[in-house]
């Protein structure tokens, strides 16, 4: 009996175990395949809600502050060159937020060519971070303003910022040039999606850790010092009102709070993201696309509000913008003013010019 059962386990009988088996497992992959598929629907609604509004108050408040920004060079203020650089840097940052918010509401899917994806990744993450480095170039001029205010008239040439704000596009731009060469900015085939997280990689993991450390931690860090050193500065200072010095506080905390609101969030998830590489059991189960999938998605749409706050912080906190504005409001009002009263002049002599035209052919019809 034994060795009938014995021999009933044949090699075919063996083979067919192993491939239904195979198939089985398969099956499995293909559903925990589907399973790790990301929520797409989940961050519709917030990032086209949050796109929106960020293209509607940081276009007009960028287009308005680059025009005065432009004013201020022209009349040499060094802190215009950053400023002027940074206006036109979150202008072409809200430029591509039409097209993420199309993206967005076709369901995650690029209805566009890979290579306009791939210039769109690259124009936004680039301004990104030019962005946050000119931050940096803001808040260490201030700090050189008002720490060394003797010793930096010297040091503050716009020539000098020129040259910085050159170089930190240039060293951006050069960075982010690998964006053209990955597979993730493939939008042509299969189910078009344009730079969304996947499986991460040796190169990937290298570059979240450079954008958190590189492109967050050390700035935060410069904001952080220099903003500490300024207010410890004015607050020592006697020659300044109390009111300025509350003014100067608030300023400090405002910067370092929103560039934490704006950039943390997305950088901690890279950080989290770089670490998780490194224990494949977390991938293994699609804890990224359970879990983390959303809140990234929604903090890297928060780092697009930084592009519609910087106006109010850093340009409209400048005094000489303050004064151009003002200057720009009472010309405005002036000319209102005036408008109707030269209207009103016109309009008279108009009206006696009539007059007269019509009382030359009655003049001449009675000589006749």
């Amino acid at each position: 009996m034994v060795h009938r059962l014995f021999n009933a386990v044949t090699p075919e009988a063996m083979h067919q175990s192993s491939v239904t088996q195979l198939v089985l497992a398969s099956n499995m992959n293909l559903n925990v395949s589907h399973n790790c598929t990301p929520p797409y629907d989940q961050d519709r609604i917030p990032l086209m809600v949050l796109y929106s509004m960020v293209l509607i108050i940081g276009l007009p408040a960028n287009l308005a502050t680059v025009y005065m920004t432009f004013l201020q060079v022209r009349r040499k203020n060094v802190l215009g060159i950053y400023l002027l650089s940074l206006s036109l840097c979150d202008l072409m940052y809200l430029g591509t937020l039409p097209l993420w918010t199309k993206y967005v509401s076709a369901g995650h899917q690029w209805v566009y060519s890979s290579l306009a994806c791939k210039i769109t990744s690259y124009v936004f993450f680039n301004n990104m971070y030019i962005s946050i480095f000119l931050l940096c170039c803001v808040s260490i001029d201030r700090y050189v303003a008002v720490v060394y205010a003797v010793e930096s008239r010297g040091l503050r040439q716009q020539k000098l910022a020129g040259i910085i704000t050159l170089v930190i596009c240039l060293v951006v731009a050069v960075g982010h040039l690998p964006v053209f060469t990955m597979t993730e900015g493939d939008a042509d085939s299969g189910e078009r999606r344009c730079f969304e997280p996947g499986q991460s990689t040796t190169t990937v993991t290298g570059f979240n850790y450079a954008r958190f450390f590189i492109g967050f931690f050390i700035p935060l860090s410069i904001l952080v010092v220099t903003n500490r050193a300024i207010l410890t500065n004015i607050q020592a200072s006697t020659g300044l009102r109390p009111r300025q010095k509350v003014k100067v506080k608030y300023l400090a905390i405002a910067v370092i709070l929103f560039f934490m609101v704006c950039f943390a969030p997305y950088h901690i998830i890279l950080l989290l993201r770089a670490i998780m590489y490194h224990f494949p059991a977390f991938q293994e189960e699609c804890h990224f696309e359970k879990s983390i999938y959303t809140p990234y998605t929604i903090s890297l749409g928060l780092s697009t509000f930084n592009s519609a706050m910087n106006p109010i912080l850093y340009v409209l906190a400048s005094d000489n913008i303050r004064k151009e504005i003002r200057r720009g409001l009472a010309s405005f009002r002036s000319r209102s003013t005036l408008q109707p009263r030269y209207t009103d002049s016109s309009q008279h002599k108009m009206h006696n010019s009539k007059n007269s035209s019509d009382a030359a052919p009655m003049r001449g019809n009675n000589d006749t």
